[in-house]
């Protein structure tokens, strides 16, 4: 399927009530979920940095031990899957809904719903990575171990990318809306 294809195929899937479904699950998780999760970690885990080398992910390794390992593990394939679906699908249908809204439909900028799957993509893509260092600590690997900085720093763009265009096709929608 052309990716034109799949750009009309989400604004289809974006609905009114998709659209509210999304942001009502993202702000509960935003506001409940996250907090819980993140507090009260000793170690900072390395997909809430920007970037960081390979030495550094084995330093964080290293310093979480056995046991929090273990859990990093575990969070990379429950909580940190999960978080990633819906913060897309947050994005996709917001910005596909706000597109429909506030840009004309033969303007390019309606194929920047498709740019939230390219950040999931990468954001699972250090999951799997990150977890494979634990997983393998002490013995390295290497080139895992270097991919999963570069694979963080690209969800980290890629996710600040999809939030600028929000944040455009949102002022667009409210600017024709008050225009008319």
């Amino acid at each position: 399927m052309k990716l034109d294809a799949w750009s009309v195929r989400l604004h289809q899937l974006a609905s009114g009530r998709v659209t509210l479904v999304a942001v009502v699950v993202f702000l509960l998780f935003v506001g409940v979920v996250l907090p819980a999760w993140t507090g009260g970690a000793d170690v900072p885990a390395p997909d809430l940095m920007f970037t960081y080398s390979a030495s550094r992910l084995y330093e964080v390794a290293d310093a979480l031990g056995e046991n929090g390992r273990f859990a990093y593990i575990r969070d990379r394939f429950t909580l940190d899957v999960i978080w990633p679906v819906i913060y897309t699908f947050f994005l996709v249908t917001t910005i596909s809904w706000l597109a429909q809204h506030g840009l004309e439909r033969t303007s390019g900028w309606q194929r920047a719903n498709l740019l939230p799957l390219a950040a999931v993509l990468f954001d699972l893509l250090e999951n799997v990575s990150t977890a494979l260092v634990m997983a393998r600590y002490p013995a390295e690997t290497a080139v895992v171990a270097s991919l999963a900085g570069f694979f963080t720093l690209f969800k980290w763009l890629l996710v600040g990318a999809s939030f600028a265009v929000w944040a455009f096709v949102a002022w667009c929608a409210l600017y024709r809306l008050l225009r008319h």
